[in-house]
């Protein structure tokens, strides 16, 4: 399969790295200076399964050699996600998937609406890789997973053709049946990670060792499930146990991507990812004090950017 990958960032070069590895037709869309990065250097990558070094990558800008794909993977913040689409209409034909790996929900009916239901499928990852100063991809996490399906769960012909393309790689590459919910779970541990860790700018740990701060992690799930569930959400029964229980098995030093990026006074998913979920409350006259709070935190931090005012 013809695979097309928006940006060769720790997410998206990661797991195309790992494509090209089994032999796979990848390219990358990029920017120009990352494209002479990869030319230069190669894809690096360095990870605990193992290094890899690929040695010119295909690459293309937006515009260069207009052709169909059969697959384009979009890994982009939620941010770049109007930018992104207009950078891959024109790679996009009658029989192509577009696969999102974003965080939440909100992103999907964009790209439905701009290339057609028929043409997205689901995706998430669930990974711990950064893009260092250099252009290598760290990644560091045992877990390197990659879910997706079909939005409707079936098994279609298109998507075991993808599943078979990407079989046999060292990372792992999931097709599941129930995809929306897969979805949802992950929406709701993200907004509960990024959230209580972007609010008390801190790890994970001392937040629930602390015992107000587990009831306030207590909170904010049960919140956002509320929200979720009111507007449909396919959580499944014991989805917020499920959720309590991994934070509090993550490792005692984990941040949130969202907490990392306002340590380094960067643009943040906060819309993407809390004010969503705020609007549907609002929507259906929902209390939601900590969801807000948080969102609120972030905004403020954002309203900060670039004028110096930004504690760090």
């Amino acid at each position: 399969m013809k695979i097309l990958i928006v940006g060769a960032g720790a997410i998206g070069g990661y797991f195309g790295g790992r494509l090209l590895e089994e032999g796979e037709d990848v390219t990358f869309l990029v920017r120009e200076k990352r494209q002479q990065q990869l030319q230069s250097n190669g894809l690096l990558v360095e990870s605990i399964h193992g290094n890899m070094h690929v040695q010119k990558p295909a690459t293309i800008l937006a515009g260069e050699n207009v052709e169909p794909y059969d697959v384009v993977l979009v890994s982009t913040k939620s941010y770049h996600l109007e930018g992104a689409i207009e950078d891959i209409r024109p790679y996009v034909g009658d029989d192509t998937m577009v696969l999102p790996l974003l965080n939440g929900i909100a992103h999907v009916d964009v790209l439905k609406e701009a290339f057609g239901a028929e043409r997205i499928i689901g995706g998430l990852c669930f990974i711990e890789t950064t893009l260092d100063q250099d252009g290598k991809i760290v990644q560091t996490s045992p877990i390197h997973d990659f879910v997706f399906g079909e939005w409707n769960g079936e098994k279609t012909e298109r998507i075991l053709q993808l599943e078979k393309a990407f079989s046999g790689t060292k990372a792992s590459f999931r097709l599941s049946e129930k995809i929306q919910q897969e979805m949802w779970h992950k929406y709701l541990f993200i907004t509960s990670l990024s959230g209580i860790t972007s609010l008390f700018r801190s790890p994970i740990g001392p937040i629930r060792d602390q015992e107000h701060g587990w009831n306030t992690i207590d909170t904010l799930v049960h919140e956002a499930a509320a929200i979720m569930e009111k507007i449909g959400a396919p959580l499944a029964s014991g989805a917020i146990e499920a959720t309590l229980g991994k934070m509090n098995e993550i490792g005692h030093g984990m941040k949130s991507s969202l907490q990392r990026d306002m340590e380094k006074s960067l643009l943040t998913e906060a819309d993407h990812l809390f004010g969503y979920l705020l609007e549907k409350a609002k929507e259906l006259d929902l209390a939601a004090p900590v969801l807000s709070a948080i969102y609120a935190n972030v905004k403020i931090y954002e309203s900060g950017l670039g004028t110096g005012k930004n504690p760090r």
